[in-house]
């Protein structure tokens, strides 16, 4: 009975464990190349030059960060162009951050989720670690839409999920009511850093 009992004990404690454990990002080389994927905010619309947020992480990191950035792309059309620059720049992270032009077009949801989804796929089948950052939905709160901490969840992502909400919230970090400035750029830059060196 004390012998089943352990068992027992032991494997609630590895059940605890394992649902405590974070996903993670295997450490990058020192040269590595990260491909910073996604629209208006990862292009830099808002920024003085060279204050985009893919610029201020590559000086935070002393990493090769590529701005990937469209602007006003939806994420149908992300999803057709990302592995073309997969194959073009073979980078050892992509971080994506789309969704945003969707939400303000009134796509279906479903449909924003199953791009997001295929993107992160696609990644993956190059065994190319994501991390995910959140955009707010369409709403009067400007909390992160759901999907991406779903997304996180199904595929084992590292998720930066509150930040761009809570910056889009203060008026001090933004250039106009949907893009950044310099430091809304700067304090995306730090978070994102923060969940990659965190990981």
């Amino acid at each position: 009975m004390r012998k089943q009992l352990g068992h027992f004990f032991v494997l609630v404690l590895l059940l605890l464990v394992t649902a405590c454990s974070k996903p993670t990002i295997p450490p990058l080389s020192d040269n590595a190349r990260i491909l910073a994927f996604g629209d208006s905010l990862t292009y830099g619309v808002g920024a003085s030059k060279g204050q985009d947020y893919p610029s201020q992480l590559a000086k935070l990191s002393g990493f090769e960060v590529i701005n990937a950035g469209v602007s006003g792309e939806t994420t149908t059309q992300g999803a057709a162009r990302l592995e073309a620059l997969l194959n073009a720049h073979s980078p050892e992270l992509l971080i994506l951050l789309e969704g945003g032009n969707d939400f303000l077009r009134n796509h279906s949801v479903q449909a924003t989720k199953a791009n997001l989804a295929s993107m992160i796929e696609m990644a993956q089948s190059y065994q190319v670690p994501v991390v995910l950052v959140a955009v707010p939905q369409k709403s009067l709160f400007l909390s992160p839409s759901p999907i991406y901490a779903e997304l996180a969840d199904q595929y084992e992502l590292v998720l930066v999920e509150d930040t761009l909400s809570n910056l889009l919230k203060t008026s001090a970090m933004k250039s106009d009511t949907i893009h950044l400035n310099d430091q809304g750029y700067l304090a995306l830059a730090n978070a994102i850093l923060q969940a990659v060196i965190d990981d």
